[in-house]
Order: structure tokens, then sequence, then C-alpha cells
């Protein structure tokens, strides 16, 4: 070991690998709200037969050893230039932090994935992040630490903030969780009103998915989504295979009773998608999902129906039927055809990942699902040049026409 307090080493095999994922299940022993996330689902981020960033990105970890040779922090570094190059600067990303309280620890840990990042070119590094999706690992947990947190959904102790931000980081935008509780809420009268009336309108009708027919549910999801959230500044059309994909992903675990479209003349316009929260059975499994587990995974969930959160992933409506009471319709339909019945197991909603750059969307959480704000996480950036103007994230934006 080095004379220096903290040594860092890459992970470059099996035993270091073990090392950086075992190490927040000592971290957070004791917690009673963290969850073990499953070790595949960490391990999946890193293979790249796996991950197709690794296309056109690269990726690194370290783990770092106090004097003694015991673990006591970790980090990845990472980028892919497709989504490197879509901000006004090339900016990498930074995640899967952890580490004790120490600010030395937490800024060489920073220095390492900042200096691997300028070396590949970047100019900025968002974190903490993953190397995937936005809907996994993503953003630091700023407020709601007494809760526990949603399937794939970043935890930490709330001193990770300021080795954040003294560090350097300032805040990029902030991503909100609400909680809605299924039986002392209640939502707004005007939800009523206006699916009231465009249930009264010939052509309209909302209906349960059959799990039967998975393939034409997800044809169906990818017409919506491709309609209503493409026109968005920074995000794609979904290719058909990624849309077989997720559903059969979901597959295991799907309730119809609560993944449900809304119709016009037969025709696709709407979706809500949410599934049982899985964080609410897994913890026990210490991030071990082998067959034994899988088994007792699936009997609490489907036979001893012992999940009682639901975690609302997407929502959409076209852009032709928005502001139509579409969103009403599919509220109002929910609320009677399962949620307010005695076939209801589940006690609370959970809506996260609504970031503050989308007030249509928190405004309507709040103002007519009536959920409260529980949680929120924090994506921050860090610009290498300290001299630039630091830009929070615009706020969501539709595609201009550029025929």
């Amino acid at each position: 070991m080095s004379d220096n307090k903290y040594t860092l080493r890459e992970v470059t095999d099996k035993q270091l690998e073990r090392e950086f994922i075992d190490l927040p299940k000592r971290l957070y022993k004791g917690n009673p709200y963290w969850v073990c996330p499953l070790d595949d689902d960490i391990l999946g981020v890193f293979d790249k037969s796996k991950n197709k960033l690794y296309n056109d990105g690269e990726a690194i970890r370290w783990i770092a050893y106090d004097r003694n040779g015991e673990v006591v922090g970790r980090i990845a570094a990472f980028y892919d230039n497709e989504h490197a190059y879509s901000y006004e600067q090339p900016t990498g990303g930074c995640g899967f932090f952890e580490a004790i309280n120490d600010q030395e620890l937490a800024n060489q840990l920073f220095d390492a994935a900042r200096l691997w990042l300028v070396s590949r070119g970047m100019e900025a590094m968002d974190g903490p992040v993953n190397f995937g999706p936005r809907d996994s690992w993503w953003g630091l947990l700023v407020e709601g630490y007494e809760f526990q947190p949603l399937y794939a959904n970043p935890y930490n102790p709330p001193y990770y903030k300021e080795l954040f931000e003294n560090y350097g980081f300032q805040n990029y935008f902030n991503q909100n969780t609400y909680v809605w509780r299924i039986y002392d809420d209640d939502i707004n009268q005007l939800v009523h009103e206006r699916a009231k009336r465009v249930m009264s309108t010939p052509g309209y009708s909302f209906a349960h998915i059959d799990i039967k027919d998975l393939e034409s549910v997800a044809e169906n999801f990818r017409i919506i989504y491709n309609k209503a959230w493409s026109l968005f500044t920074g995000v794609k059309p979904m290719p058909k295979e990624e849309a077989q994909n997720i559903m059969k992903m979901l597959r295991p675990i799907v309730d119809p009773n609560i993944i449900f479209f809304a119709y016009f003349n037969n025709e696709p316009i709407g979706f809500f998608i949410m599934v049982p929260d899985l964080n609410r059975l897994i913890g026990k499994f210490n991030g071990k999902l082998n067959l034994w587990n899988k088994i007792r995974l699936m009997w609490d969930l489907k036979v001893r129906k012992k999940c009682d959160r639901i975690f609302g992933i997407i929502f959409a409506v076209t852009p032709e039927f928005q502001g139509k009471g579409v969103e009403s319709g599919m509220i109002q339909y929910i609320y009677e055809s399962y949620i307010r019945t005695d076939r209801n197991r589940y006690k609370t909603v959970e809506f996260a990942w609504i970031g503050d750059f989308n007030p249509v969307m928190n405004r309507m959480i709040q103002t007519y699902v009536c959920a409260t704000r529980n949680k929120m996480h924090t994506t921050y950036r860090y610009l290498f040049d300290r001299t630039k103007e630091f830009k929070r994230c615009p706020r969501l934006g539709i595609k201009r026409n550029e025929k």
C-alpha cells in the first residue's frame, strides 16, 4: 500500500469487482431504509456483452483502500459519444459512488473520474448518474432519507450532498418522487368531472392490458411513446425491437391490473405503465438473485401477493389528444376499475423521476393526482473549465420543425 491516506485501484478482475459490489453492503449495514440492489443489476451495467453503450463509449471503475487495506470508497466514470456530444460541451459521467464520510477521499475519487474523462476529450461530468438509461441509478438523494427507495433508484446518506457540493458540483436538475396513499388520499374533483365528459364522448375507451398478448401491448406502447415523447428535445424514437425487449423484461413481474391504455376509435392514444415495486421484496436476498431467490420472489409476488407498493414508471398521451380530458379519463378508469375496489392489495403508488425541467408533469401529479413529494434526487454537473458560466438544464421543450 502507498504512504498516502487512500490508494485507488482500477477494477480489473473478479476479486476487485466483488469488492466494488460488496462495499455498500457494509456501509449501509443496519440502515432500515436502504435496500440492497441485485448484484446482477450493477454488474450488467459494466458488462460489455449486455450494455450497448460500450459500442460507442468506455467505462472504468475504481475502489479506494485506506492504510489498513480496507475498502472505503468506490466510483465509476464513463461516457458514450452520442450522449456526450449532445450537450453544449462534451460531457461524461461518474456514478456508483460510495464512500465513508471524508472529503479527502471523495475528492480523490472525483479527481480520478475527472482526469480520466479529460483524457477522453470530455469537458464536464454529470454525477452521480448511470452508464445506461436515466430511469436507473440516476441522481443523488437529497430529500427523503427516511423512505425506502424504489427499485433501481439510488439511496445514499445525507453527507454525500456535502461531498459533491464541496468538490464543486452544481445542481443541473432535480428529480422529484411523489407518493399517493391509496386509502388516505383522493384525486382532484376536476378529474372526476373531466373524466365524465370524455367517457361520455363516443369513440373513447380505456382497458387493461391482455397479459397473453404482450407483443401487441409493446407495439401500442411504442406508437404512443414515439408520438408523445420523441417530440421533446433529446428523446429519440423507439424502434420496435426495443419496445418488445422492454415488455419481455417486464413480463415476469407484470400485474395487468395496473397497466392500461386509452383508445379513440380503437386506436391507442395513451398509456399508464405501472409495476409492483420489487424493492418491497428483494432486500432479504443480499443482492443474490439465484434460482432459489427467483422462486421466492415469484412466490411472494404472484402467490402471497406481498408487494404493497406500485411503481409508476411512465405515462403518455399523444399530442393530438392532450388537453381533451384523456389524462383525467385514465386516472378515473384505474381509480374505479381497480385501485378503489376490493381486489386491490396495494397501499401506495409512487411516481418517480419527475424532473424539475418538466413543470407541466409536476403540476399534474400535484394538482390532479394530489400526490405528495416524498423524495428528491439531484443530478449534478461539474464543468472542468471553472471559469465557464454554469447553466441549469433547460425546461423540457418541443422540437422545432426544421422544414
